[in-house]
C-alpha cells in the first residue's frame, strides 16, 4: 500500500536532493523514500539521546570544553593493542566493544557540541578541537 503526499520544500534542499539523484542516477523520490526510511530507526538509544539533548542547556564554555574532549590515553592505547590482535577472547571482545562504545560516545558528544557552538554563530577550524 502506498500513500501520497505532497510535500513543499526549500529551494536549497530541492537542488540538493537533485544532484544526489543526478549523480547517483537515481530517480528524486527514490532519493527521498531511502533517506526517510533512515527515519524510522533509531540511531541513538534513549540515554544518548537524552545526554545530547542536555547539551543544548549548556553555557558555551562547557560546549567548548566537550568539543575539545578526548578518549584518555590510556583508554586509547588499549583498545590500538585489542585491534591489533587476531584471535581475541570473549572477554577481550566484549571489552574491546565497551572501548569502542566510549569513544564513539565521545565523537557524538563532540559533533553535537560543534554543531550548537556553530548554530550559536562560531567559526571554528579542527585545530580548535584539540584538547
Amino acid at each position: 500500500m502506498t500513500d501520497q503526499i505532497v510535500l513543499t520544500i526549500p529551494e536549497e534542499l530541492s537542488a540538493r536532493v537533485r544532484e544526489i539523484a543526478r549523480t547517483t542516477n537515481q530517480a528524486v523520490e527514490q532519493v527521498l523514500l531511502e533517506h526517510l526510511k533512515t527515519l524510522s530507526t533509531p540511531i541513538l538509544s534513549p540515554e544518548q539521546q537524552a545526554e545530547l539533548d542536555a547539551l543544548h542547556q549548556l553555557s558555551d564554555d562547557a560546549l567548548w570544553t566537550i568539543a575539545r574532549e578526548q578518549v584518555p590515553a590510556d583508554v586509547q592505547a588499549r583498545a590500538d593493542e585489542l585491534m591489533q590482535k587476531t584471535d581475541l577472547a570473549a572477554e577481550e571482545q566484549a571489552e574491546l566493544d565497551k572501548l569502542v562504545e566510549r569513544a564513539d560516545r565521545v565523537m557524538v558528544r563532540k559533533a553535537e557540541a560543534a554543531h550548537l557552538l556553530q548554530t550559536r554563530g562560531f567559526m571554528f577550524t579542527r585545530a580548535d578541537f584539540k584538547a
